[in-house]
């Protein structure tokens, strides 16, 4: 009965407010009634669209009713808690709103995180851009949803720690700034201990409804994760990320520590810059990735970088509270200037880029602004194929001058063939490619195939070379001898003009390590291949001659 009521006063495209006002009242009967929660929830959405189709700026009731809307979802909504948790602050003021249009998708994560749709959720941003003031929000709205789970919160320093929990007790007792006690009424907070990091909700208990943890502090008796663990920023910095010691003994504290303390029904929640592919979270989503014991486990991995394809800012939130692209690119610049472009890549564009161990460094090779020198020798296009399923297709696009190769585009990609070959042919049209070469294997010959039939569909005479891989060689090896030469003669486009698929290729080169296991090699094979084809050994000349003697 009440959902054929409800239904019958939301179909109405713009109802009275005194027919919204009813609806609510309905609905909230419904959830009273403890009807199933999927109904509930379904009928909840429907009342904030019912409600939201007002234009309630214009009229204090409308915008009374949809607080009511939002809080009575906030327990069960994170994103109604957020908009709720600020109703009353000038829009100015607010942290989600005028940020909204970035963290929407992250925030539909976290949802999703908690509704055991994933079990860990890595997010990496810009510094100063969200990531704290969302994960505070987001432990405080664990602390009244469900004040009997112990949830805990771990970065590489005590300081760091306290902060986030000082941060924690704000949100809960400014209750002129935040609705948090107009939320949850029923989740007193009684116990604090700025000493230990600890609170607890609703009643005093041995595992604290939450703990805040330095890595290197000890967690001994500590707790164990009933709800959430978060592990934010574990690593200091450059120093610690260059230190290979340093990596392991991070990774050990996180793996043996604090991991260990999650219950199966816990959720991990990473967040932090990427400074190192074998930092903590590098390791853990290493794990995932290949180790067969987690084929089921779900996870979601978000990087949202300072500087988009287009080299403009993904974080230009409303009322100034950002970040302009004019401030990304100074941020760059200042990191070029002192040779360390590593360092942005890292912590502003969430690439983590090796140095130790590694083959090729940012400032081994040779840049260009992407203006060509006139007439090429040759203009080609080196590619090594795959057909998806994790792997990438690498091109070059190659413009040759004596013995100098630029780089002005490229292909990474891990679609499969039906979008790669179309991908080579759109370059061919572009730039007037006159050979195409590809690594020839047992499996590539359809894809050669594939490029012949859609050049000669679209009417190009261009020739296309199946190459096999030296047979006495192994990849590393000719990797490794080719590199000299790459780093000699190889001109790459400067940061400024890479494409989002530009600065993957060239991520995948520098991440090349000469010792140990590499994920992926596509782009410096790729690169390894074009030194082959430049500099291809002349065919040795017979001459008859006079004898000189």
């Amino acid at each position: 009965m009440y959902n054929e009521l409800f239904e019958k006063m939301v179909s109405y495209p713009q109802p009275e407010f005194s027919m919204s006002q009813d609806a609510f009242d309905l609905l909230k009967g419904i959830g009273d009634h403890k009807l199933t929660p999927k109904l509930a929830s379904s009928l909840q959405k429907e009342m904030r669209r019912l409600v939201e189709i007002q234009n309630f700026d214009l009229a204090r009731q409308y915008k009374d009713l949809y607080y009511r809307v939002v809080k009575w979802d906030a327990p069960v909504n994170f994103e109604s808690f957020l908009i709720a948790m600020e109703f009353d602050r000038e829009p100015d003021r607010r942290f989600y709103l005028p940020r909204k249009h970035v963290l929407h998708p992250m925030v539909k994560d976290i949802q999703s995180l908690m509704d055991g749709e994933i079990d860990e959720l890595f997010l990496s941003m810009p510094p100063r851009v969200g990531k704290t003031g969302l994960s505070t929000f987001y432990v405080a709205w664990l602390l009244g949803k469900d004040p009997e789970l112990s949830n805990l919160y771990i970065s590489y320093t005590a300081s760091v720690a306290q902060a986030f929990y000082d941060g924690i007790l704000e949100v809960i007792n400014d209750k002129y700034t935040y609705n948090w006690q107009d939320i949850f009424p029923d989740a007193p907070l009684v116990m604090t201990n700025a000493k230990d990091a600890t609170l607890d909700i609703a009643r005093k208990k041995k595992y604290h409804s939450f703990t805040a943890r330095s890595l290197y502090g000890t967690l001994n008796g500590a707790l164990d994760v009933t709800g959430v663990l978060i592990l934010d920023d574990l690593l200091s910095g450059y120093e610690e990320a260059i230190n290979p010691d340093r990596l392991i003994t991070a990774w050990g504290l996180v793996d043996n520590n604090a991991i260990t303390r999650a219950k199966l029904s816990a959720k991990l929640f990473w967040i932090g810059t990427r400074w190192s592919m074998a930092d903590p979270i590098g390791r853990r989503i290493d794990m995932l990735d290949n180790n067969p014991f987690f084929k089921n486990h779900k996870y979601k991995i978000y990087n949202i970088p300072a500087l988009n394809e287009n080299d403009e800012s993904n974080f230009e939130y409303q009322y100034n509270k950002g970040f302009t692209t004019e401030y990304f690119r100074q941020r760059r610049a200042s990191f070029e200037a002192n040779n360390d472009a590593a360092s942005f890549f890292a912590m502003y564009q969430g690439e983590p880029i090796e140095r130790e161990g590694s083959l090729f460094a940012v400032d081994d090779f040779h840049y260009f602004n992407g203006e060509l020198p006139d007439k090429p020798d040759r203009i080609y296009i080196v590619c090594d194929p795959a057909f998806g399923g994790g792997d990438f297709t690498a091109c070059s696009i190659c413009y040759q001058y004596g013995e100098d190769v630029y780089i002005p585009d490229v292909i990474y990609s891990n679609l499969d063939k039906s979008y790669t070959i179309p991908m080579i042919v759109k370059r061919v049209e572009n730039y007037g490619v006159q050979l195409v070469r590809v690594e020839a294997t047992k499996t590539t010959k359809s894809y050669s195939e594939g490029i012949e039939k859609e050049l000669k569909a679209q009417g190009f005479h261009t020739v296309v070379t199946n190459v096999p891989a030296p047979s006495t060689t192994s990849k590393a090896e000719r990797i490794g001898t080719t590199s000299a030469d790459i780093k000699k003669h190889f001109y790459f486009l400067n940061n400024t003009h890479w494409t989002k698929e530009y600065a993957q290729f060239m991520a995948n080169v520098f991440s090349y390590k000469i010792i140990g296991k590499n994920k992926h090699d596509d782009a410096p094979d790729c690169l390894a291949q074009t030194v082959s084809e430049a500099f291809k050994r002349k065919a040795a000349k017979a001459e008859v001659f006079a004898r000189p003697f």
